[in-house]
């Protein structure tokens, strides 16, 4: 087997033990299986005994009539009766020879059983044969007068209840155990699966699609579904009433801001404290523009969106700048599906962190690698600066609100929302936003999102 077909079987098995459903599945097959087996052992062991002495009983009657017959009868109606028995009862009686060859009867517990209570009936030199000189049938041999006689019968007319049926019943059984067991799983695991995806959709801000079913029949789950169900609508209006704040405190700030800077290019005499007021009040604009970025509403629309068309846009704001150097490495028909608008905000607070963090010590240009590259049903985008990077420590913070690392890389003054701003927006729009530092130095932002396949 191919190591990656051979790792994939491994993942498959360990999500399969793993899973609730074949462990409830699983469990409940070993108690039926063990019951059954159980059950099937004590009605052998209570049928095993009755059935030998019935079947030897028989055979041992059998024997002492056909005996008892030819001892009374004189010559000729002894070869009258032989031939009797032999055409209406199936029952022949053949003298014993002693060059006779044999297989024993009791090759197995059932025959040994019935070769032992015929031997107690009949004496002890009974011979019990499955076949005699290659011929098979149930064959006794008995003695008569002090000759040996071999009796031979059909042995089918003394075997009531054969393995093939035990087999039948056995199978039987079982697969309706299983499958009452896989109905039984499937009841437990059900609302189970359906809390867990609605507990994912509350995760990733759907709030609409993680309504569970209030009238089902079970009395615990409809609790759970309805206790589920109002947490939901109450995260729901926390969330909107948080929307709802940081937009209306954003908005209120800009308006005093505008006027603050207009009276301050009115009334400052000062060009250069002129120029450094309106530059903090031009970065107290922008941190309110990250505060409604990051207060968006979590539901976006996807289409299908030409990449290179949306990273060609976002670098042409840029191409002012005189501190940054750009090298792209991706084609030009990649399409992904996210929201147009949201992919240029995410690029563009990636591209403003790189020119702010990542310049060299040495020239203080910011040389940024942009990179993206298609693998099965996604496209990969990499952000890369050349910069110092941070601390291993610091990477899992970076993405969250209001986080500032460390000096080296917070020089310039910002809200502290750009990354987390990144990562909500790629989580909006069903991909994956992660952060690592390159092996050669610098900081990498890692895009992950839904490749657009053709029609």
């Amino acid at each position: 087997m191919p190591l990656e077909a051979s790792s994939g079987y491994r993942k498959s098995i360990s999500r399969m033990g793993r899973s609730l459903f074949w462990r409830t599945f699983f469990l409940l097959s070993l108690l039926l299986i063990g019951s059954i087996l159980a059950w099937l052992q004590t009605l052998r062991s209570l049928e095993f005994e009755p059935r030998a002495i019935q079947t030897a009983q028989q055979i041992a009657s059998l024997v002492n009539l056909s005996r008892a017959a030819l001892i009374h009868s004189d010559a000729i109606a002894r070869v009258s009766l032989i031939k009797t028995m032999t055409d209406q009862e199936g029952v022949r009686i053949e003298p014993r020879e002693p060059g006779d060859t044999f297989e024993p009867f009791d090759t197995d517990a059932l025959g040994q059983r019935i070769s032992m209570e015929l031997k107690s009936r009949l004496g002890p030199g009974t011979v019990v044969a499955n076949s005699v000189n290659k011929k098979d049938g149930l064959w006794v041999g008995f003695m008569i007068d002090g000759d040996n006689y071999w009796m031979l019968t059909d042995r089918a007319r003394f075997n009531h209840t054969t393995s093939s049926t035990w087999m039948i019943w056995l199978v039987t059984a079982a697969a309706l155990s299983l499958a009452g067991a896989a109905l039984i799983a499937r009841l437990i695991n059900k609302p189970l699966k359906q809390l867990s995806f609605a507990a994912s959709r509350v995760r990733d801000g759907d709030f609409d699609a993680s309504t569970l079913d209030e009238t089902v029949v079970t009395r615990e789950i409809r609790a759970v579904n309805i206790g589920f169900n109002r947490m939901t609508q109450k995260l729901a209006k926390i969330e909107q009433d948080r929307a709802i704040m940081l937009a209306g405190i954003s908005h209120d700030l800009r308006t005093p801001l505008a006027r603050l800077r207009l009276e301050t290019e009115l009334s400052v005499a000062d060009p250069e404290a002129r120029a450094n007021m309106a530059a903090d009040i031009v970065q107290l604009d922008a941190i309110i523009g990250k505060f409604l970025d990051y207060a968006r509403p979590g539901n976006v629309n996807l289409t299908p969106v030409p990449l290179k068309a949306v990273i060609d846009s976002c670098l042409f704001s840029m191409r002012s700048r005189t501190d940054m150097r750009f090298n792209l490495d991706l084609a030009d028909n990649l399409t992904v599906l996210a929201d147009e608008v949201e992919l240029s905000r995410v690029i563009t607070n990636l591209l403003e962190n790189a020119g702010r963090y990542g310049k060299s010590v040495d020239t203080g240009i910011a040389v940024v690698d942009i990179a993206a590259k298609a693998r099965d049903k996604w496209v990969l985008i990499r952000v890369r600066d050349h910069g110092m990077g941070v601390s291993d420590e610091q990477l899992e913070n970076l993405t969250k609100p209001f986080y500032r690392g460390e000096a080296a890389r917070t020089a310039a003054n910002g809200a502290g929302l750009g990354l987390a701003i990144a990562e909500k927006t790629c989580t909006r729009m069903g991909g994956t936003f992660t952060l690592s530092n390159s092996s050669t130095g610098g900081l990498s932002a890692n895009i992950k999102l839904q490749l657009a396949l053709a029609d």
